[in-house]
């Protein structure tokens, strides 16, 4: 019999007289933003950093509940575990890919899965690709995946903004890459910034004083590879100084991997960090291991929660994820996270079950007793 996971949940509440109920796309959500100012959009700056004040403080009651968790188990009965969920959640760096490179038993492994009549979501903290252009990656390794099963940090942030009836008359600060610009644009929210700023300096002259828009109403912070002082001074005035404008992250990751070589610095963390320092302030992070894009995964699909098996190779992103959304978890071993690491003393995050590939699915049989 498969372990049920302790689940842990982050609720928000505001109270007030006039709650927005709004939706994804279309789609209508049970998540709901609360202020008492006229115009909510200027008090959700202080909301995020309410979010984030409870956050840290759940976080760690989660940690220490954590800590009594059951060890992960080795996967040994992958038919069970297939069985036992109707959707299986695949994070794709060092679990599909590592940088171009297909990790070896990929396509069999989803085929064997879609042949078992499973439901396939990808997401991925990855806010350098929009949707449309991680569809292309598929094809390109030879992978048959739709744009509606693909999530991508870039498309969180702008479903997020979209969310909240972000003002149409104020724009979006980008430091991060095109797939943030053209998730923005499809949502149809102004932005500047991204990568037409890489080249940008700052002349520090006696009496220098770097005008900034004052209609910048959110600075969303992804990985950014022409990330540059005049982005971190840009997006900090934005941010202190712009009544109510927002400080999102894509995601808090501290290593990517950019290419199968080597792990990189900077998954999103790094760019995340410089702006906290000099701000002060905390992002609301709209990807993992925030639950905002699991809510919206089980709203858009019309998905149980616990009918879902999130795998990915993080502890503190894939796997927090899974657990805070009520799912089982797989954690595998082909990406950033060793064995040893998982069994350390020092780790409180432990999945159901580790493996050390998703290729392991088409061997693990049930043992002949």
């Amino acid at each position: 019999m498969l372990g049920r996971a302790v689940t842990a949940s982050l609720s928000i509440s505001v109270t007030s007289p006039n709650p927005l109920s709004k939706s994804f796309f279309g789609k209508t959500t049970n998540t709901h933003l609360s202020s008492s100012s006229e115009n909510p959009f200027f008090t959700l700056s202080t909301l995020s950093w309410n979010i984030s004040r409870r956050s840290s403080s759940r976080s760690s009651r989660m940690e220490k509940s954590f800590t009594t968790r059951a060890s992960a188990q080795p996967l040994t009965n992958a038919d069970e575990l297939i069985d036992s969920v109707e959707t299986f959640i695949f994070d794709c760096d060092g679990v599909i890919w590592k940088g171009d490179k297909l990790i070896d038993g990929v396509p069999e492994t989803l085929d064997l899965l879609r042949s078992k009549g499973k439901r396939l979501v990808f997401v991925t903290n990855n806010s350098t690709k929009s949707r449309k252009q991680y569809g292309k990656k598929f094809e390109t390794l030879g992978l048959s995946v739709s744009e509606e099963e693909i999530f991508a940090s870039s498309f969180a942030a702008a479903a997020y903004l979209k969310s909240i009836n972000f003002p149409k008359d104020k724009k979006v600060y980008v430091i991060g890459e095109d797939g943030i610009l053209k998730e923005l644009e499809l949502a149809g929210i102004q932005y500047l910034g991204g990568p037409a700023d890489g080249d940008k300096k700052i002349e520090l002259k006696p009496g220098f004083l770097m005008e900034h828009d004052k209609d910048i109403g959110a600075v969303v912070v992804g990985f950014d590879r022409y990330f540059n002082y005049y982005k971190i001074q840009y997006g900090t005035l934005c941010i202190r100084e712009n009544p109510g404008c927002l400080f999102i992250a894509t995601n808090r990751d501290a290593v990517t991997h950019l290419t199968d070589a080597q792990e990189w610095a900077g998954g999103g963390g790094s760019m995340v960090g410089a702006l906290g320092g000099s701000t002060q302030r905390e992002p609301l992070v709209v990807g993992k291991p925030s639950t905002f894009m699991m809510d919206y995964l089980a709203n858009e699909f019309g998905i149980q929660k616990s009918q879902i098996c999130m795998v990915g190779d993080r502890l503190d992103t894939d796997i927090l994820f899974g657990q805070n959304g009520g799912c089982k978890t797989l954690l595998v071993l082909s990406g950033v996270t060793s064995l040893s690491m998982l069994q350390s003393p020092n780790n409180s995050i432990q999945p159901d079950f580790y493996t050390n590939k998703i290729s392991d699915f088409l061997s693990l049989k049930a043992t002949t007793v």
